[in-house]
């Protein structure tokens, strides 16, 4: 039960997107389709994970002074290794992802939690700790995504990125004649942000609210 509540805390009260404010930049530049949100929601969890695990390894043995650039260089090394391998099995998606797939190496998500959580447990809960962070980046982006996506084109599609890019589904879920081009733009992702971090803190004032009144009690 516990495990449960860590869970829904970490995907929505202590969301890194919308409930922190962290890693926004590619959360409005890259919710513009499924595709996009699970490759790099997917990029960020695996970097996330393996960088946790490596800096719970050396954190012991680094000197205070330079700990974070050790943390850095970890984290630009995974980076690349992920470019390198998306770029010769899925380039279209590594073309899609451009520049924010470097940009991995300062998002404030990776680092923080270096910082804040790795480099004093262990391997385990640090791994344990990126692969939820990462999730909840994932979810981040997919909700952005398919409000926008559909409400955009009205199309909700999903493709392979490792087959070509072949269609696994397209559905068309709205009429073109009732879509919102505007979703697809700029306009749409500050929009869209700006309406789903608002709920976020709606539920977390309920929450707040609830517990008061037990505590009251």
């Amino acid at each position: 039960m516990e495990e449960k509540r860590s869970f829904i805390s970490r995907l929505i009260t202590d969301n890194p997107v919308f409930g922190l404010y962290l890693g926004i930049c590619s959360t409005l530049a890259l919710s513009t389709s499924i595709n996009n949100a699970l490759g790099m929601g997917l990029s960020v969890v695996a970097v996330l994970v393996l960088s946790n695990v490596v800096v719970s390894l050396v954190a012991k043995i680094t000197p205070d002074d330079i700990h974070i650039p050790v943390y850095i260089v970890v984290i630009a090394t995974l980076v690349t290794i992920l470019q390198m391998f998306l770029n010769a099995y899925a380039p279209d998606l590594y073309t899609a992802l451009g520049a924010f797939l470097s940009l991995i190496v300062v998002n404030c998500i990776i680092l923080g939690r270096a910082e804040a959580y790795a480099c004093s447990h262990n391997v385990v809960d640090s791994a344990k700790d990126g692969l939820m962070m990462g999730l909840a980046y994932t979810c981040s982006l997919l909700a952005m995504s398919l409000i926008r996506e559909i409400l955009g084109t009205g199309v909700l599609e999903l493709t392979n990125p490792f087959a070509g890019s072949a269609v696994i589904f397209s559905i068309r879920l709205i009429p073109q004649a009732y879509t919102i081009p505007f979703m697809t733009e700029q306009t749409g992702s500050f929009f869209t942000f700006a309406c789903l971090a608002a709920a976020v803190a709606a539920y977390k004032a309920g929450l707040e609210k609830k517990d008061s009144k037990k505590e009251a009690k």
